[in-house]
């Protein structure tokens, strides 16, 4: 988009959410008939001049963030109570209380590390803008090209930094390729090695918990894995994934000829970063959190009163048995 038509769309949406003036009022000034200014303010929320920010009352349920907190032996909990939300809903607000805890953390000349997903792109969403001298963003996993490029990973990562005015390494690789010699000479590439370097000095990770249930498995659902290929990780035992690292309810890595094929973080550099949130809610989640946590992938967790709930019932369950 040219420099002119930004500073077009910019001008009028400045008049119209910070001067109250009415379209027709616009209309007036400018010399645009109001449809035409109605079409423009929507261009510029549509290319991310305009961002509409909800502030919604966080209410958490301390109980079972203690609760959580001792039995996935984390450092920190946070659950967002949910009266009546829908997904959508329930996905802004966990962003909203995740950037909280997310800021919490931040420091200058820290090294960050982001996945993907809907709940990390709520989460940078919500996080307020200030600058920090020396900050990085790394961008974890191979990318997923998905038809929403928002939520995938280098966006997400350029995002991010830009908030804090800081820099950013994107991992040039898909998600998956078509072997594991692939994957090997792939990785080897010089310009890779450079962002794989940077792996090594990520101090705090910013992650999605992805499940392996059909309808909210995020990589079914953004055309990486079919049904077909979904169904054979369940085969394996897994239950979930963090940075497409998939393991079973214990916390075991998968082990298939997929999971070979997976450019991203290995599983030990994910466990020795200090700072590791995890992201997730929802009850398909409950169980991918509780193999994450027992697999050592997140250490922070922000989750919301359904997928706490469930993991309780699931581990009181397993004590009866």
């Amino acid at each position: 988009m040219e420099v002119q038509r930004i500073e077009l769309l910019a001008r009028i949406a400045e008049m119209y959410y910070e001067q109250n003036l009415t379209q027709s009022q616009i209309a007036q000034r400018i010399g645009y008939s109001r449809s035409m200014i109605s079409r423009m303010i929507n261009e510029a929320r549509e290319n991310n001049i305009v961002e509409i920010r909800i502030h919604y009352p966080l209410q958490r349920v301390r109980e079972l963030e203690a609760y959580l907190q001792d039995v996935l032996q984390l450092r920190e909990v946070r659950v967002l109570q949910r009266v009546a939300l829908t997904h959508s809903e329930m996905l802004r607000q966990l962003g909203a209380l995740a950037s909280l805890l997310l800021e919490e953390h931040l420091r200058e000349y820290l090294t960050i590390g982001t996945s993907w997903g809907t709940a990390v792109y709520e989460t940078v969403n919500a996080v307020r803008p200030h600058a920090l001298e020396g900050l990085r963003v790394v961008q974890m996993i191979g990318s997923l090209g998905t038809p929403n490029p928002e939520i995938d990973g280098p966006e997400l990562a350029r995002r991010l930094a830009r908030l804090f005015g800081g820099q950013y390494a994107t991992l040039p690789l898909p998600l998956i390729v078509d072997s594991e010699a692939t994957r090997l000479a792939l990785l080897n590439a010089p310009h890779v090695q450079r962002v794989l370097h940077q792996f090594k000095q990520i101090e705090l990770a910013l992650v999605g918990v992805g499940t392996v249930d059909f309808e909210y498995a995020s990589l079914l659902r953004a055309g990486y894995l079919d049904y077909r290929q979904l169904e054979s990780l369940r085969e394996a035992g897994a239950v979930g994934d963090v940075c497409a690292i998939h393991i079973d309810l214990q916390g075991c890595l998968i082990d298939t000829p997929l999971t070979r094929c997976i450019v991203g973080i290995d599983p030990e550099t994910l466990r020795a970063i200090p700072v590791r949130i995890g992201v997730a809610g929802g009850q398909a989640k409950a169980l991918p959190i509780l193999a994450a946590s027992r697999a050592g992938f997140i250490n922070h967790l922000v989750t919301d009163e359904v997928a706490a709930l469930r993991i309780q019932k699931f581990l009181e369950g397993e004590k009866t048995k």
